[in-house]
């Protein structure tokens, strides 16, 4: 049984003129495969349901607020089935708990564990298109669960791994991956292959197209996806192992930030812990760390650090940081109009003098570089907000990716 997994995004499903189109690429599909389909919530429908909850209460209670926000998947996989229905194909939309996919974790965060196939494998083989409700499952006592944002392309990775699809191919609002985003530079092309290496620093880095979850979850899998668009019948960008790609050049793309912010304590009294010891508060209220840079003093007393945070976050990580009692310093300053630009490739892996040649290219425009981090196949600065259109069109040059 040759299977296809098809997802389609929010925009995708976004009108009834849209789940018509979408309907007629589903049925191109079923003349060759047995098509399992995945739908997120019609777009804008899940924030209007986060929005009625905090009108309720700033506590809304997560199990309830699974319930809640599931239901906009649930509306869009009906609309869906019903117009395959009517133009005469077998088909039906199915919740998480009616196969069931079973989850493990917190509500509002939960992981699929497990999906049962004997009913979507028996709808199959009777000629049906399940149209599988995404961002959804349930968890052993049958609560309903939710995977987090973005969670239907997870959810359409986990159901390609269960059933062993031959295909798996996410629909969305653009044509594929791009070497950095369209909307900021106007001559990003459009990657034909992409590892999911180079794809998960990309997506952690700032690029919206796939959750940084999602694609760990495929890579971990060796689920090969394909992105494309449900509006134009192009082909797009193929995420898969690194053995597959024949790429000549050293950096792939480049992801941007914006909404960085910059924290520095000045004159911190430096023992052993101490870094455990300010990091800790902010590990225990979900505050993520980014970047971070330590400069000690000639006399090994002091030290200066400076780290990276969500922007939303830097009023808690102030409070945080002005209460702990642990840590000693003289001075707190930060900075919101700060953003992150990344350039991210395997190639750089087996090739010298990349780092001089971004920061060259950076230091030709005076745009100074304010912290760096690296891992194996990516390099990240940190740098004034309004510097960052420039570093991605000097940086996009430098590297040849216009070509």
């Amino acid at each position: 049984m040759k299977i296809i997994v098809l997802k389609f995004g929010g925009t995708s499903v976004g009108s009834i003129q849209r789940i018509k189109k979408v309907a007629k690429i589903i049925k191109s599909y079923s003349k060759k495969y047995n098509v399992i389909v995945l739908s997120s919530a019609m777009s804008g429908t899940t924030n209007k349901l986060i929005n009625m909850s905090q009108k309720i209460s700033k506590n809304f209670a997560d199990n309830e607020y699974d319930a809640l926000v599931s239901a906009g998947e649930q509306i869009s996989c009906s609309l869906l089935a019903g117009q395959l229905l009517s133009e005469g194909i077998k088909s039906r939309s199915w919740m998480a708990w009616q196969i069931p996919i079973l989850t493990e974790g917190k509500h509002k965060y939960s992981r699929i564990k497990y999906i049962n196939k004997t009913k979507i494998y028996k709808y199959l083989k009777s000629g049906g298109i399940p149209i599988i409700a995404g961002f959804q499952g349930v968890d052993k006592n049958l609560n309903i669960t939710t995977i987090g944002r973005g969670g239907s392309d997870s959810s359409a990775i986990m159901v390609a791994k269960f059933f062993k699809a031959d295909r798996c191919v996410i629909y969305t609002d653009v044509q594929g991956i791009y070497t950095t985003d369209p909307n900021k530079l106007i001559s990003a092309k459009k990657i034909k292959n992409i590892s999911y290496e180079e794809m998960l620093e990309m997506a952690s880095l700032g690029s919206k197209v796939m959750q940084p979850h999602s694609i760990q979850d495929a890579r971990l899998n060796r689920i090969n996806i394909e992105v494309r668009s449900s509006f134009v019948n192009r082909s797009g960008t193929l995420i898969t192992k690194r053995k597959n790609i024949v790429n000549n050049k050293i950096i792939t793309g480049i992801s941007s930030t914006n909404n960085d912010a910059k924290v520095t304590l000045l004159g911190v009294r430096d023992r052993p812990g101490i870094a455990a010891s300010i990091f800790k508060p902010l590990y225990l209220n979900s505050i993520n760390v980014d970047m971070v840079v330590q400069n000690i003093s000639s006399d090994g007393k002091e030290t200066d650090l400076t780290f990276t945070i969500k922007s939303y976050d830097l009023n808690k990580t102030k409070k945080i940081i002005y209460n702990n009692k642990n840590i000693n310093f003289k001075k707190m300053i930060f900075d919101k109009n700060v953003s992150k630009v990344s350039i991210i490739g395997v190639g750089m892996i087996t090739t010298p003098g990349v780092t001089f040649r971004m920061f060259q290219a950076l230091a030709k425009k005076n745009i100074n570089i304010q912290v760096i981090s690296t891992s194996e196949i990516k390099i990240s600065v940190l740098i004034k907000s309004n510097n960052v259109a420039k570093a991605i069109k000097c940086l996009h040059k430098e590297f040849s990716l216009e070509k």
